[in-house]
């Protein structure tokens, strides 16, 4: 298998174990949001069963208590009666019809003078409408025309007085009974009896039950009702033991965050939706934005392990809470981001967390802008983190952007209560001191347990009296000047790519450590112009130059340098040949490459795998073949780098990394800035010609 068939295999196992990790934290987010991991503490009791204990607040709380709240809009609907229509003025004009008919044909009777008296009194017992006893049928037969027509007039007005006002079928027993009394009292009992037995069966319901205006009063009155808040005081008995508990009871329990939740399907779906969507997204921007991130398992598993552990804590601080979701340390994983693994990518995060901690508090607005704006300007603030002093200052920065936040959201309203007002903002002030704390811990121990290099820790290796820096200047001084140069380029020529500059610096002073064990053998440490491999076969020439790099490994171990550093060691020369040796073993085989083992004249690799190293690679052969050439102009410099970039190009030495066209372009033209510097023309100055010879040395 080929070199790059192997880093292909190689690629592909990486990328397999990237996405299972990255899948895995998604699904564990999920989890993590769906399930109620905030029930530590809490009880399992069911309404109309007695307490097993007595259930004392833990906290002073306030709630709308739903229960209270349906009571008493219940209550003021039922206080609502019953709505009926007007009456209606087509009953009462029929019933006076009907009385005149009755009327009418009690006069037709009267007037028969074909029948006799019992006929009468059986035509006029005959009428459906207003059935009549004998007595009152005799009765009416013996009335003058006189009383007949006070009788007449009487029974009219009082039908028509009483079918005008509002008679329901619930009424109608009561106002049949009341007819006596609206009668004029100069009548005589018998003639009144006349008058009802005529009216009362033709007094029916005229107005009539409305349900649906009966309905929106009801629903107007409970809509008036305010939402009952019911307060409880810390120390408070919520429930005593052996006291049956209620639905009430349940409710202020639920509120204090002591009663296990219900589960629900669709709350559990909708958690575990939104924590897919922000995870998706987030893995779209590494992507896109952060390859060389989405190539490393291990920055992937960290990126999951924090972005979990703070979704963890926002679980158990944030629902049900009133004040402690302010103390949430958003600003702490925005930094730890930042100075892991960039602030773009940390910016990106706590917009995410941000969501899903506005989605656990219960799609609160103001509490995820709290959040956001905290990671936000931390990670702007801290920038690269180079001094421990910048923690503090971007913590504080955090915590005044949060209380900006809650007055932004606070004072408009009229309602706000100042003294609880000075307690968020005193937990936002909190949440800083927390923030800076908790990052410089986490900071420190991720560096040791994930080996990954920070940006304290590349400072600390910067300085020139590491041990390692130190043994590298005494017994190779030509490569660690060699080693600065190589710094000085690839930094300027990071910042033009957006690479990170501080590490690339810093693993250019160590890339050719392995060089002060053997200094004899590498030109820019020989004396004299004396080059030894002149009096070395090719192989062992060979040999010795490649072990700089194994070498280089060793000592980084033995000096315990992080495994960044060590990359930049391993990949300086990636996969490439020492031509120099390979052309003389080639010479002394007489041309004939069958003959020369090309794997012995060959790096161990392995090629660059991100930006840095890669532009390592380049500015270590840019500045060698400079210092080698001594170009004379610009042009001359521009050809050189140009010429080098396209042979590692072409060897695919950067086939690994991410760099682009134009990266390569931008490198180009800023090695070409720095280098002409370097080697601009000077002056040729006179010798100088002493005004007295000094002693010599020793000399009195």
């Amino acid at each position: 298998m080929d070199a790059r068939a192997a880093s292909r295999s190689t690629s592909t196992g990486r990328q397999v174990l990237v996405w299972s990790i990255a899948v895995a934290s998604v699904v564990t987010a999920a989890l993590l949001l769906a399930l109620p991991f905030n029930t530590l503490g809490t009880i399992t009791l069911r309404p109309g069963e007695p307490a097993s204990q007595d259930l004392l607040a833990p906290r002073s709380t306030s709630y709308t208590s739903d229960i209270l709240t349906r009571a008493a809009r219940q209550a003021a609907a039922d206080a609502v009666p019953e709505v009926y229509n007007p009456p209606d003025n087509r009953i009462v004009r029929q019933q006076l019809l009907r009385l005149r008919d009755v009327l009418a044909y009690i006069e037709t009777v009267q007037a028969d003078t074909l029948a006799d008296a019992a006929q009468k009194r059986a035509d006029l017992m005959a009428i459906r409408d207003t059935p009549l006893t004998p007595e009152l049928a005799d009765t009416i037969l013996a009335l003058d025309s006189s009383a007949w027509a006070v009788i007449r007039t009487e029974a009219l007005a009082v039908l028509e007085q009483v079918m005008r006002s509002s008679v329901r079928a619930d009424q109608l027993d009561e106002v049949r009974r009341s007819l006596p009394l609206r009668l004029s009292v100069e009548l005589s009992d018998a003639h009144n009896a006349v008058i009802v037995a005529l009216v009362s069966p033709l007094v029916v319901p005229n107005s009539f039950y409305n349900e649906a205006a009966t309905q929106a009063a009801r629903d107007a009155a409970a809509q008036a009702v305010e939402p009952v808040v019911k307060q409880i005081v810390r120390g408070q008995a919520v429930v005593t033991r052996g006291r049956v508990v209620t639905e009430e009871d349940l409710e202020a329990l639920r509120a204090l965050g002591l009663l296990q939740p219900e589960f629900n399907w669709l709350n559990t779906l909708s958690a575990a939706l939104a924590a897919l969507i922000t995870g998706v997204l987030l893995i779209v921007y590494v992507r896109r934005f952060n390859p060389e991130i989405a190539r490393s398992p291990k920055l992937v598993l960290l990126i999951g392990l924090l972005f979990n552990g703070f979704l963890l804590a926002a679980q158990l601080l944030v629902p049900g809470r009133t004040v402690q979701p302010y103390f949430f340390p958003a600003a702490a994983l925005a930094m730890l981001l930042t100075v892991l693994v960039g602030p773009n990518l940390a910016m990106t995060v706590a917009v995410g967390i941000a969501a899903l901690v506005g989605y656990i508090g219960g799609g609160n607005l103001e509490l995820t802008i709290y959040v956001a704006m905290g990671g936000l300007v931390a990670a702007v603030t801290l920038g690269r983190g180079e001094r421990v002093d910048l923690f503090f200052w971007a913590s504080l920065a955090s915590a005044l952007a949060g209380i900006g936040i809650i007055l932004v959201f606070r004072l408009p309203n009229p309602s706000t209560d100042l003294v609880g007002l000075a307690q968020l903002a005193a937990a936002s002030l909190v949440n800083g001191g927390i923030s800076a704390a908790l990052t410089l811990m986490v900071f420190f121990a991720i560096g040791g347990l994930f080996d990954v290099t920070t940006s304290l820790q590349l400072v600390e290796l910067a300085r020139p009296d590491h041990p390692l820096l130190r043994f590298i200047l005494r017994n190779a001084p030509g490569t660690y000047q060699h080693s600065l140069q190589v710094a000085n380029l690839a930094e300027q020529a990071a910042e033009r790519i957006g690479a990170n500059a501080m590490l690339i610096r810093v693993g250019a002073l160590y890339h050719d450590a392995g060089k002060a064990l053997h200094p004899q053998y590498f030109v820019e440490n020989q004396l004299d112009n004396i080059n030894i491999h002149d009096s070395l076969d090719p192989d062992t020439s060979a040999m010795v130059i490649i072990r700089h790099v194994t070498d280089g490994l060793e000592l980084a171990r033995k000096y315990r340098l992080p495994t960044r550093m060590r990359d930049f060691i391993a990949e300086h020369h990636g996969t490439l040949r020492t031509m120099y040796q390979y052309k003389r073993a080639l010479q002394a085989a007489g041309g004939d490459a069958s003959k020369v083992d090309e794997s012995r004249f060959t790096y161990p690799g392995p090629r660059p795998q991100s930006r840095e190293t890669a532009l390592l690679m380049l500015a270590d052969g840019c500045e060698a073949k400079t210092r080698s050439d001594r170009p004379k102009t610009e042009e001359d410099i521009d050809r050189i780098v140009k010429s080098l970039i396209d042979d590692r190009l072409a060897k695919g030495q950067l086939d690994d990394t991410d760099l682009t066209l134009h990266d390569l372009l931008m490198i180009r033209e800023s090695f070409v800035n720095t280098l002409r510097g370097v080697f601009h023309p000077r002056v040729q100055y006179p010798e100088l010609t002493p005004a007295r010879e000094l002693p010599p040395a020793g000399g009195a």
